[in-house]
């Protein structure tokens, strides 16, 4: 068991994610709808779960490297897969000098990860072991699963908090269905906000847990937690641009790839990095001596 019971915190916010959706369903209609938007839901967070793998790629522009073009990537990464007893999973490099990392794939046999160029030529190989060991493990603990199905759910409730917000302005449909214009307006504004509020929680309390899950792969807390200190100055100074491909794809990423100033702490999808490297200090005893 994970000791801040991040499993337990994401079974929690799920709940709550899936309770938002149905609740709209309940309040449309008289509840007549309530399973059209569950099976919406259902349908959509299996083709994100399906193709995770081919949208983050191609949203990064990355292109498959051979063992003789990435050395030290293969050494790493076939020797973490080979110590969890997992296959070898795809290798990619993003042509970008941003620095970040991401692994993606509906399970480990169809799995990928990238590096970009940029973290490549940052880190040295004791630190770029604790990126890869991270990144392996959101493969292993199936949060590509986790992450598709909140993203899935959110842009449901999202698309119809839309659709609410057009009938509350214009009506549509009989009075008897129709249910308080002011109720529809705020049910429009405030579910999209806290489905996203949500999605940001359940990305955040997953990267603890790769993390911390990563480490103990690698036997190496404190490499994980430099990594991070370097990533978090070389993302203020080559931030991607916040593109929908690379917005979609970002909570993937060991690092938000954006400015401070894109994105606000409240939505992120990434805990603070001072209380990630706070947690991996601690995991090893003490602070990394700089």
């Amino acid at each position: 068991m994970h000791n801040h019971f991040n499993g337990l915190k994401t079974a929690a916010l799920f709940g709550g994610i899936w309770a938002l959706l149905l609740g709209i369903g309940a309040l449309v209609g008289g509840g007549r709808f309530i399973w059209v938007f569950a099976l919406i839901g259902v349908a959509t967070t299996f083709y994100g779960y399906w193709n995770s793998d081919k949208l983050a790629i191609r949203a990064m522009h990355a292109y498959p490297v051979s063992e003789a073009q990435a050395p030290g990537m293969y050494r790493i990464v076939r020797e973490l897969s080979t110590a969890a007893g997992k296959p070898m999973p795809r290798l990619y490099i993003s042509p970008t000098q941003a620095p970040n990392a991401f692994a993606t794939g509906r399970n480990p046999q169809n799995a990928a990860v990238c590096c970009t160029e940029g973290i490549l030529g940052l880190l040295d190989e004791r630190e770029l072991r604790g990126v890869l060991g991270h990144e392996l493990m959101h493969v292993y603990n199936r949060d590509i699963l986790t992450s598709s199905v909140a993203a899935a759910i959110a842009g449901v409730i999202t698309s119809i908090g839309q659709m609410l917000m057009f009938t509350s302005i214009f009506g549509g449909g009989s009075d008897e269905d129709r249910p308080n214009p002011l109720a529809l307006l705020a049910m429009s504004l405030l579910a999209p906000l806290a489905a996203m509020t949500i999605q940001m929680a359940i990305s955040r309390t997953r990267e603890y847990d790769a993390d911390e899950d990563g480490s103990r792969l690698t036997g190496d807390p404190l490499a994980l937690a430099s990594a991070l200190r370097k990533l978090e100055s070389g993302v203020a100074r080559a931030p991607l641009a916040p593109s929908q491909s690379i917005v979609n794809a970002s909570h993937m990423m060991i690092a938000s790839p954006f400015r401070a100033q894109d994105v606000t702490r409240f939505l992120s999808t990434h805990p603070p990095m001072d209380q990630r490297i706070a947690r991996l200090e601690s995991m090893a005893g003490g602070p990394l001596h700089r």
